[in-house]
């Protein structure tokens, strides 16, 4: 197994890099750059994460050989056998010589350094140096290659000068306290330092939400109630933001129109406009060209090829922001009405669940494993308490690590839990132990960190959405922040096992990883001082984040953030309420009139529905023939009489389909009374 380890997990992460890339971007429509640098970031990254364990095994062998060679000199030797030859040994506890076992996922010497330099270096020339250039780059609104990265140099030129400052900073601190004798190992070593105290600010942040979050995430998803409120409350917000990018793109597109109307197609800057009009979407481009055929004798004011850049810019982003929040808007009606449905289900006496909407396609896993009744024992019955045991686990899990980010300085005695597994395991040089011990620790750190970044959203300019609908902008800041908060991450790791000499002052052999950052003592104030006790600020954000103290200062703001106990939040939830049960009549009232269609279609034949079914459906309309239609139109515009919804809606759920306890405050103006595009399918815009 001499290294095939390593090649197994550089093919593995390499295609979980890949499914989450697809996942959230556009494999077919993005530009192949970005892709490149976002998946080659990504799988950087992860592979630091899944290979570091190995690397802890393969050290831990090498300080068995050394602590028996210099125990045993050159008279009794050493013995080094491999994994498989420790079984047939015959084990005796007056052995004088020292059996060191090499670990099943060995890796030959010289390997990992090799391929630590090039992992890491690599990594931070992209989130350093490409990254923003091509951030900046995708971002342009230039017409050009040449003139977008004139743009990305000028918009990059205040960003490289910022960390030149602080690199120089760092450079005449260290020049003041020593000759100045430096060579350019110790300059890559006070670059390297400075990088992992940036990712070190910004690690605990993250960590200290994460480590909250998460459990009681899975804790709370437990209570259908919560799910359910807060499917509203995001309904509700979701509503407001999708009205705001419709608005926003027909502002854009009337300044496209008449920028269309006044460059005319023998000017030399129509080149230019013609560039803008195919990021349009289709249904404005059809109606740009008919409003100029018709407008033939005005004239506009020319534009300046600097206000089409800028329009270029917005085009793009209010496109992208228009596309997002419709198929946001779409799932998020997908998941409500999902939820309601579980609610109508736990009242059936039928242990089947049913849906409201039927799927639109049925694969093999759901027509012959997760049946209607698998479902239903799943969601009604087993799926609350395995949310609750495993919030737990993870509550367990984050104690740990707060507990060891605040003693892990602490080498006699080894206070840190972590510290002390590894070192129980190593004394009986269980290998596979310590490597699942240190995967699943890393591991978690790595979901409470990088799961934040997901999650975060930093208005309209960073905010990572799936279903292929993540901006190129946001996708390559993701890789940024990936590459630089993995490096101090894995470095605090090696420092609650106590395998950083910097940290633990022990005099044993560095893992390969810590080889490369060379030593930090070069800078005493952060590796004795900000290295320590900065990580002890995790506590603090941890009580921050259970109290919601963030998500409050938030709502004073007015980026509203649901907290259960909170009087605005109530208010949008009745609001969110509202709009779900309005889109769920409209989806039946569709559904309804395609069933008439089917009726009619087969009762008369295919023939006579093509030749009769625009006139028909016009007398269904005129005539007013079709009760149901005109109950259900009624209902919708004369939402007082409540009565009169109860009978319509008495298949629908009780709890969720009564106006009387939430009246809509935002029908009058009519707002919302319709907010989602014509009925097709729910990923018909990915």
């Amino acid at each position: 197994m001499s290294g095939a380890a390593l090649a197994i997990v550089v093919v593995v992460v390499f295609f979980l890099a890949l499914y989450l890339l697809q996942r959230y971007g556009d494999l077919w429509k993005q530009q192949r750059l970005v892709l490149l640098g976002t998946l080659l970031s990504w799988y950087l990254c992860f592979l630091i994460v899944f290979i570091l364990p190995l690397d802890v095994s393969t050290t831990i062998y090498k300080q068995c050989v050394d602590d028996s060679s210099n125990r045993t000199g050159s008279v009794a030797g050493v013995r080094h056998i491999t994994h498989s030859e420790a079984g047939s040994l015959p084990h005796s506890s007056h052995s004088t010589t020292k059996v060191c076992v090499e670990p099943w996922s060995y890796i030959p010497d010289g390997v990992l350094p090799v391929f630590w330099r090039v992992v890491y270096w690599t990594s931070q020339f992209l989130t350093w140096l490409l990254l923003p250039f091509m951030q900046s780059y995708a971002q342009s609104g230039a017409f050009s290659m040449v003139g977008k990265i004139k743009t990305a140099l000028i918009e990059n030129a205040i960003y490289y000068g910022t960390y030149l400052l602080i690199f120089i900073s760092l450079l005449i601190y260290v020049s003041a306290h020593s000759l100045w004798n430096h060579t350019w190992a110790e300059l890559l070593t006070i670059g390297i330092t400075a990088a992992n105290t940036w990712g070190l600010f910004l690690l605990v942040l993250l960590l200290g939400y994460g480590l909250v979050e998460i459990p009681r995430s899975y804790w709370l998803s437990s209570s259908h109630v919560y799910l359910l409120s807060k499917t509203y409350f995001k309904a509700a917000k979701m509503a407001t933001e999708k009205a705001a990018a419709e608005e926003n793109l027909a502002d854009v597109m009337d300044e496209v129109a008449d920028v269309h109307a006044s460059v005319r197609y023998n000017h030399f800057l129509r080149k230019c406009v013609d560039t803008i009009l195919t990021k349009c979407p289709i249904e404005y481009q059809e109606e740009m060209g008919r409003n100029v055929e018709s407008s033939h004798g005005e004239q506009n004011v020319l534009p300046t090829k600097r206000s089409l850049f800028n329009l270029h810019k917005k085009v793009i982003s209010a496109v992208q922001r228009h596309r997002q929040t419709q198929v946001q808007w779409l799932i998020l009606l997908e998941e409500a009405f999902h939820l309601e449905d579980v609610a109508k289900s736990k009242s059936s006496p039928l242990r089947r669940f049913t849906r409201s909407f039927p799927l639109a396609h049925h694969g093999w896993i759901r027509r012959f494993i997760y049946t209607p009744t698998v479902e239903w024992y799943w969601e009604c019955v087993f799926r609350q308490g395995f949310c609750r045991l495993l919030a737990v686990v993870l509550c367990l899990l984050s104690a740990a690590v707060v507990w060891s980010e605040c003693t892990f300085f602490s080498t006699h005695p080894v206070l840190s839990l972590f510290a002390v597994f590894i070192q129980m395991a190593e004394k009986h040089y269980n290998y596979v132990c310590i490597e699942m011990a240190s995967f699943v620790i890393i591991l978690f750190m790595c979901i409470c960190v990088y799961s934040t970044v997901f999650r975060i959203r930093v208005f309209n300019y960073y905010n990572l959405v799936p279903h292929h609908q993540t901006d190129a902008y946001s996708l390559q800041f993701s890789g940024m922040l990936f590459c630089r908060l993995t490096p101090p991450l894995c470095l605090n790791f090696l420092g609650l096992i106590h395998m950083d000499s910097a940290v633990s002052h022990q005099d044993r052999i560095q893992t390969s990883y810590t080889s490369i950052m060379g030593s930090m003592h070069l800078l005493s104030f952060i590796s004795d001082g900000f290295y320590i006790y900065y990580p002890m600020l995790v506590l603090l954000l941890c009580f921050a984040t259970f109290y919601n103290l963030g998500s409050r200062c938030l709502n004073l703001l007015g980026l509203y953030q649901y907290i259960a106990d909170d009087e605005l939040a109530s208010d949008l939830v009745d609001e969110g309420r509202e709009l779900i049960r309005r889109e769920r009549r409209r989806r039946q009232r569709a559904e309804e009139g395609q069933n008439r269609r089917w009726a009619w279609k087969e009762q008369y034949g295919v023939q006579g529905a093509t030749g009769r079914t625009r006139t028909g459906y016009t007398e269904l309309n005129g005539d007013q023939t079709s009760p149901v239609l005109e109950k259900k139109n009624d209902i919708t515009f004369t939402r007082r009489d409540g009565k009169t919804e109860e009978e319509q809606q008495a298949s629908l759920l009780q709890d969720y389909s009564s106006d009387d306890g939430s009246p809509n405050r935002r029908s009058a103006g009519g707002r919302y009374l319709s907010l989602s595009p014509p009925l097709k399918g729910i990923f018909d815009d990915v």
